[in-house]
């Protein structure tokens, strides 16, 4: 049996006076649902920009040679934007500068920071990559093989694995220096500056005959040469 157009609006009528509550709370909900999403994205963009503004000071201040100055903005950009990508960037220039001051132990602290917050990726690969450099230059090549390790397999292979051949030679491991340079040389284009670098890297080591038969004074200057 069908209903009439008068029918037909009575019971609409009667299903709003039932349900007209729980739609206008839903709409509501969907209002300050939208609204909310706009308001974070449009908070997110000014927190973006205010932390690029931050970064842009502290690299004017280390071009001016304002070591303290740009120690004190990496301070507040790290305090206040740590989320941000920013904040990395900034907290690697501060490990290159305490690197050229000699304080090798303050930059694998600001970059173990930085790989910390860095997002998963090329970037967090990418200061991996730096850590380990510094923590070589720290004379800390099992840590430098650790932060390696945590690598994925496939992130900057070339000079991943040369770096890692660099720690095998800190550490004595001759061959397995060699075995990381030689994967290293097939990682890197043919015409690449740096494969003929990591080929002298492997010219320098001793003949591998030469190595079971060598006493731990020759070892060090092994060391010394590569260091060099």
């Amino acid at each position: 049996m069908g209903y009439d157009d008068y029918e037909q609006s009575e019971r609409v009528q009667e299903w709003l006076r039932h349900n007209g509550a729980a739609i206008a709370v839903g709409i509501v909900i969907g209002l300050a649902l939208i609204f909310g999403y706009r308001q974070w994205n449009k908070h997110k963009a000014s927190e973006n920009i205010d932390a690029a503004v931050q970064y842009q000071l502290v690299q004017t201040a280390i071009a001016d040679g304002k070591t303290n100055e740009a120690k004190t903005l990496t301070d507040s950009l790290v305090k206040n934007h740590a989320g941000s990508t920013y904040a990395v960037f900034a907290m690697s220039l501060r490990a290159r500068q305490d690197v050229d001051a000699g304080k090798a132990g303050d930059a694998i602290a600001a970059l173990q920071w930085a790989v910390q917050h860095a997002p998963k990726g090329p970037l967090q690969d990418l200061t991996r990559l730096r850590l380990a450099r510094v923590q070589l230059v720290a004379n800390k090549a099992n840590d430098a093989l650790n932060t390696l390790k945590a690598m994925p397999a496939k992130a900057y292979l070339g000079l991943a694995t040369e770096l890692r051949g660099d720690a095998q030679v800190k550490l004595g491991h001759v061959e397995a220096a060699r075995k990381a340079y030689q994967s290293s040389l097939a990682d890197f284009d043919a015409n690449s500056p740096q494969r003929r670098i990591v080929q002298m890297k492997i010219d320098n080591l001793a003949p591998a005959a030469v190595v079971k038969n060598t006493a731990p004074a020759t070892a060090a200057s092994i060391h010394a040469k590569q260091d060099a």
